[in-house]
C-alpha cells in the first residue's frame, strides 16, 4: 500500500502550495498532481460544473491507482467534496477548507475570525459555515481580494507593490479596535504572498495557511488508513508525477514559483478529460 501514490487537484497551479506542503509532511510519499488549467479558474463557474470538472480530475487520478485524493483548490472543495466522497467511497477525500477553519477556530483566542479568499469563495460562504460549525458564537470577517491570485502568479510576492494592495484590502479589517486576532488564507495563492501580508496585518495576528493544515489532515488520514508499523512492500520514492490539461510550458513555469522546486516542462504530462 506505501507505494500507491497521493492523488492531488486543482484548477491550476495555486494546489502547488498544499502540494509543497505535503512535500515537506510526507517528503518519501509520491504524488500525482494534476492541474486542470484548460479550465481554469473555477472560481467563476457555476457549483454545478465545478463539481462536473472535479468528479473527471478525480476519475482521471482513481485510473492511476492513488490511495488519498487531495482537493487542492478552495472552490472544488467547497463546491465538489460530498460529491467526490459519494463516488470514491473507500477512498480518503480531503479538502482545504475544513482543515484551515478548523485551525482557526483552534488557535483564535477571541473568536474573531478574517478570511481572505477569492470573490467565489467568499460569496459562497463555504469559510464562514465551516468557521461558525466549530465555533457557533464565532465573529467572522470574510473579503475577496482577488488581485492577490494574479500577483502570486506573475511571481510579486513581497516589496512595495505587493505591500501597497495587501495595505488596501486588509487595512480595513485590521486598521481599528475589535480587529479578528485570528486570519484565514483560504486561497491556494495565498502563502505565496505570506510575507506581504505579514508585513501589513499586526503581529499579533495568528494567520492560517491552509496548506500547511491539510498537510496535517492527509497525514492523520493516512495514519489511519496505515497505522504506524505497517510495512509496505517497498518504500515510497518522493517522486511527483505531472499532469495538466493544457500550455505545460506555462504550467511548469508558474508552477516553480509555487512549488518552490523546479517543475521540469518536460515531465508534464499533457492529459485529456
Amino acid at each position: 500500500m506505501g507505494t500507491r501514490p497521493i492523488g492531488v487537484f486543482d484548477s491550476g497551479v495555486g494546489g502547488l502550495t498544499v502540494l509543497r506542503a505535503l512535500r515537506a509532511a510526507l517528503p518519501n510519499e509520491d504524488f500525482i498532481y494534476l492541474g486542470d488549467t484548460a479550465r481554469l479558474p473555477y472560481g467563476t463557474k457555476s457549483a454545478a460544473t465545478v463539481t462536473r470538472y472535479s468528479l473527471q480530475c478525480a476519475a482521471a487520478l482513481v485510473l492511476r491507482d492513488i490511495r488519498c485524493l487531495v482537493i487542492a483548490c478552495n472552490t472544488a472543495s467547497a463546491s465538489a467534496l460530498p460529491a467526490l466522497r459519494l463516488s470514491h467511497p473507500s477512498l480518503p477525500v480531503i479538502g482545504v477548507i475544513e482543515p484551515g477553519a478548523q485551525a482557526a477556530v483552534a488557535m483564535s483566542p477571541g473568536g474573531h475570525i478574517a478570511v481572505i479568499a477569492t470573490e467565489g469563495t467568499i460569496a459562497g460562504g463555504a469559510y464562514q459555515e465551516a468557521i461558525l460549525r466549530h465555533k457557533p458564537d464565532a465573529r467572522v470577517t470574510a473579503r475577496a481580494c482577488s488581485l492577490f491570485v494574479a500577483m502570486a502568479e506573475e511571481g510579486w510576492n513581497d516589496g512595495p507593490i505587493a505591500e501597497a494592495v495587501a495595505h488596501r484590502y486588509l487595512d480595513p479589517i485590521f486598521a481599528e479596535s475589535g480587529a479578528p486576532d485570528t486570519l484565514v488564507l483560504g486561497c491556494t495563492h495565498f502563502p505565496a504572498l505570506m510575507a506581504a501580508i505579514g508585513s501589513v496585518v499586526p503581529s499579533a495576528v495568528r494567520i492560517v495557511d491552509s496548506a500547511a493544515t491539510t498537510a496535517a489532515a492527509v497525514v492523520q488520514a493516512l495514519r489511519k488508513e496505515a497505522p504506524a508499523g505497517t510495512a509496505a512492500a517497498s518504500a515510497p520514492s518522493g517522486r511527483v508525477t505531472w499532469l495538466a490539461t493544457d500550455g505545460a510550458a506555462r504550467f511548469a513555469r508558474v508552477g516553480t514559483r509555487f512549488f518552490g522546486e523546479t517543475v521540469p516542462v518536460d515531465a508534464v504530462q499533457i492529459i485529456d478529460l
